[in-house]
């Protein structure tokens, strides 16, 4: 009865339709062999003269079997000449060192650092088990062990039990999950095809050689060019009476983020910090942090009613000349990112205090040209989030189908 029990344990939740039995129970180690990789010298030039690929971990992504970063090449005196191999395409390179847990197949012969454990198999579909260790992947980063450098050791995961269906449902199911990796990367890629073409598209408008027409079909008033501090204004008194408002943070994804979202779910207040000196903030404030902003952390409150942010962060307001959604478009454009190199100060961490942030110019249209300029880039920014919201729904989708369809 108990071994009746485990077979029926040896079947999937999720299952095409036409396959039925049990899936039997192996160790990974019996299915393939294992190939490691290495470095050869880089001092010795005729060894990176060649057409053999090589990569390192950083050339793989996360949760993508599929893409393999490759721009190094070895030649054949590399391979013969140290301990470097060619792994066989077609195999599962599996990062156990630097990266563990990054993923692939490889489609043409490569080499591989010392940080890959190849995976070369005989008796089993290299997607189907790319895939099933993608979902046990925490499996994989448990096995890190070491304190300098975490990684696992190949005995590891040779011991790995792995459940498998015939040949023909692995292949199956490895098709199938692959056509869901193919729409992820098509979207992926109509993301950042949406990005170059709002980025060059925000050079033409900030720059004024792309102009819009008032609705009678005649051409705005002249640009002019002032500084931000023409514009703007510091705020952002001091929490002293040390009252409890909602407390935020700055990232460069959302901007203004409830700071127990982005900690882990704890704030400020729950950890006990003083927030006396925290300022406090309203609607339509600007905020940035001046060690960060180089990397876009920087947000505007929009209709947050009240709240307070660390005392490291910059506060201000525009006066009536600047409509506040343009300048949070050029506070997004490659124009602000040059000037923020040339503002910049400090040593080893560089600063962008107001001080220095007053003295950037920015080209300034009319109210009325600034608000149709703002519509305009606001339309791609919708469609870029449509697409990545596609996107997440798509490899949320994915990641229920891995729990379900292995056993």
């Amino acid at each position: 009865m108990a071994d009746i029990e485990k077979e029926k344990m040896l079947a999937p939740k999720l299952r095409f339709k036409e396959f039925r039995g049990f899936w039997q129970d192996r160790r990974l180690g019996e299915l393939g062999n294992f190939m490691g990789g290495g470095t050869p010298t880089t001092s010795v030039e005729k060894y990176w003269i060649g057409d053999i690929p090589w990569i390192s971990s950083s050339d793989l992504f996360e949760d993508d079997l599929h893409n393999i970063n490759i721009y190094r090449y070895l030649s054949k005196e590399a391979i013969n000449e140290s301990a470097t191999k060619v792994i066989p395409k077609n195999s599962v390179l599996i990062i156990y060192r630097v990266g563990v847990g990054k993923l692939a197949v490889n489609k043409q012969e490569l080499c591989t650092s010392q940080d890959f454990s190849n995976f070369i198999p005989y008796e089993i579909d290299s997607y189907f088990i790319a895939h099933y260790l993608l979902a046990r992947k925490n499996l994989l980063i448990n096995f890190a062990q070491g304190t300098s450098i975490k990684g696992f050791t190949t005995s590891d995961i040779k011991s790995i039990k792995v459940s498998i269906p015939t040949l023909l449902e692995q292949q199956k199911i490895a098709s199938f999950l692959s056509s869901v990796d193919k729409k992820i990367q098509q979207l992926t890629r109509k993301k950042e095809l949406l990005k170059q073409y709002k980025k060059g598209l925000m050079q033409q408008l900030f720059s004024g050689k792309l102009r819009f027409k008032d609705e009678n079909g005649k051409a705005f008033p002249k640009w002019e060019k002032k500084r931000i501090g023409e514009l703007t204004f510091k705020v952002g008194k001091k929490n002293t009476k040390n009252i409890k408002y909602p407390i935020y943070s700055i990232n460069n994804q959302e901007g203004f983020r409830p700071q127990s979202e982005q900690f882990d779910g704890l704030d400020s207040n729950d950890r006990g910090y003083d927030i006396s000196l925290y300022k406090i903030f309203d609607a339509k404030t600007f905020a940035y942090n001046p060690a960060r902003i180089n990397v876009g952390s920087i947000g505007y409150s929009h209709n947050i009613a009240e709240g307070i942010v660390s005392s490291l962060y910059v506060c201000f307001k525009t006066k009536q000349e600047l409509e506040d959604l343009y300048l949070l478009c050029y506070l997004d454009s490659y124009s602000f990112k040059k000037d923020i190199l040339r503002f910049e100060e400090g040593g080893v961490r560089q600063y962008l205090f107001y001080e220095n942030f007053s003295k950037i110019k920015i080209a300034l249209p009319s109210n009325q040209e600034q608000i149709e300029i703002t519509k305009f880039i606001s339309e791609i920014n919708s469609r870029i989030t449509l697409i990545n919201n596609k996107i997440i729904q798509t490899q949320t989708f994915k990641k229920g189908l891995l729990q379900q369809m292995f056993v």
